[in-house]
């Protein structure tokens, strides 16, 4: 393989580094077989050829900040990371389109959009390390989907290269191309398990002038959902932000932080709410109408809407308290489900009842962006005792019983897969084999992740 890409690219033993060895899911490090960092479709295409006629298997990898440990290597298998495939090559600003490589940063995608008073539609707080190829291969959604979407529906094209090393070149940047099959769709959250995702051509979006944020104290669930509705019919296409915390993240959140409480009483829920537009005035003035009418209604308890920048940043101090979640939970056990929006009070409710039966004294944290139905469930392990898998149990038969989904958005890789029948019927999951079995019948791309053979 150094002889067809050059020696340059290829690392092994201990020249591997320990980073590639595993992700952020906690897996256990595996070192594989060789690591190699190709600088192009082509050296990709290479790559493949030669693996696909040796039968060695092939585990892609992007910036590693995966939780379902979607890119942990295998013993058996060369590692492949695209790291070295960063390049911004091309931006149209009349067509809001981009072409960037598959191991470009999110970060630099979104430094590029705003160079040009564009943005691009997908954030998440891993945005400096994560890579473009990995937030295509597991659909990765963030803070924008409740406006824009996921990944999925900020993409116009992709090149990608299959397990024998043939290259699909997809990238047509039309919005409407109804050629038979969309073939990109098929790798759009498939995990690296069908293809290598190497190039892509994403959407941009019009970047707002305006933004304001506010934070409303509610008496119970079905109160958040009356105020986003009300929100979004009064600001449609621009609530940005629709994060709902319940009270014991709240509490959590002001005690790691050494915050002050937001509210003179403390409430059940509080959301946190962007909306953007053309004028930052127009916009607090309309939200100071539509919460002081929700207010007369008892549909919220209280509210505050950010006077500046810095305020705005306060408020969403108390919601980014997750980056505190690895400093003070032994681990953090971080469950990503989707619900129905009408049943996730209700979803929530049940895992609590259950948690408590089982963990007195169980610590568990409840909140999501849940105007796009997603949910997150963190419990310190060593609050329970270090049962992660009975936690994991419960939590994902009650995601069964309420016609959820196992994962929202971090997809299913080695986590996520003994529980993959919950979201999916038998008939889903062989079609979905069948796919495999069709573009990569020798199970090289990926092998062990999503399901198994």
């Amino acid at each position: 393989m150094a002889r067809e890409i050059g020696p340059d690219r290829v690392q092994t033993g201990d020249a591997i580094p320990p980073r590639h060895q595993t992700d952020w899911s906690g897996v256990a490090p595996v070192r594989p077989l060789a690591l190699v960092r190709p600088r192009s479709t082509e050296e990709v295409s290479a790559v493949l050829r030669l693996c696909s006629a040796h039968r060695v298997p092939v585990v892609p990898q992007g910036g590693l900040t995966g939780l379902a440990g979607a890119a942990v290597p295998c013993a058996d298998a060369i590692a492949l990371s695209l790291d070295r495939m960063n390049a911004i090559e091309s931006l149209d600003a009349a067509a809001a389109t981009i072409t960037v490589q598959a191991g470009a940063t999110l970060e630099a995608v979104q430094q590029a959009a705003a160079a040009h008073g564009l943005l691009f539609g997908v954030d998440l707080g891993a945005r400096g390390s994560c890579q473009i190829g990995g937030n295509l291969a597991t659909n990765a959604g963030g803070n924008g989907v409740l406006q824009f979407g996921m990944m999925r529906e900020q993409t116009l094209g992709l090149e990608v290269v299959m397990a024998d090393g043939s290259v699909l070149p997809m990238l047509r940047p039309m919005i409407k191309n109804n050629t038979g099959y969309d073939l990109k769709q098929f790798f759009i959250g498939a995990e690296g398990t069908l293809g290598v995702i190497t190039r892509a051509v994403l959407r941009l979006h019009p970047a707002p002038r305006a933004r304001a944020t506010t934070l409303v104290a509610l008496p119970d669930f079905d109160a958040a959902l009356a105020l986003l509705g009300r929100l979004q019919a009064r600001f449609p296409g621009a609530v940005a932000a629709f994060e709902l915390m319940w009270r014991g993240f709240v509490e959590t959140s002001l005690r790691w932080q050494k915050l002050r409480e937001p509210f003179e009483a403390a409430h059940p829920f509080v959301a946190l709410v962007d909306v953007v537009g053309d004028d930052e005035a127009v916009l607090r003035d309309a939200l100071e109408g539509i919460l002081g009418d929700a207010m007369e209604d008892g549909i919220t308890a209280d509210a505050a809407i950010a006077q500046s920048h810095a305020q705005a940043q306060a408020f969403w101090k108390i919601r980014e308290a997750t980056a505190e979640l690895p400093v003070h939970m032994h681990p953090p056990i971080n469950l990503d489900v989707s619900l129905p929006m009408r049943a996730i009070g209700r979803f929530a409710e049940a895992c609590r009842a259950a948690f408590d039966a089982r963990w007195p004294a169980h610590h568990s944290l409840f909140f999501g962006h849940v105007g796009d139905s997603n949910l997150h469930v963190t419990t310190d392990g060593i609050s329970i005792g270090g049962e992660a898998e009975e936690l994991e149990r419960i939590v994902y038969a009650q995601v069964a019983a309420f016609g959820g989904s196992v994962s929202a958005e971090h997809g299913i890789g080695l986590h996520k897969k003994p529980y993959l029948g919950a979201s999916r019927t038998p008939a889903e999951l062989a079609v979905m084999r069948a796919i495999k079995q069709a573009l990569d019948p020798h199970h090289l791309l990926n092998p062990g992740k999503v399901f198994d053979k």
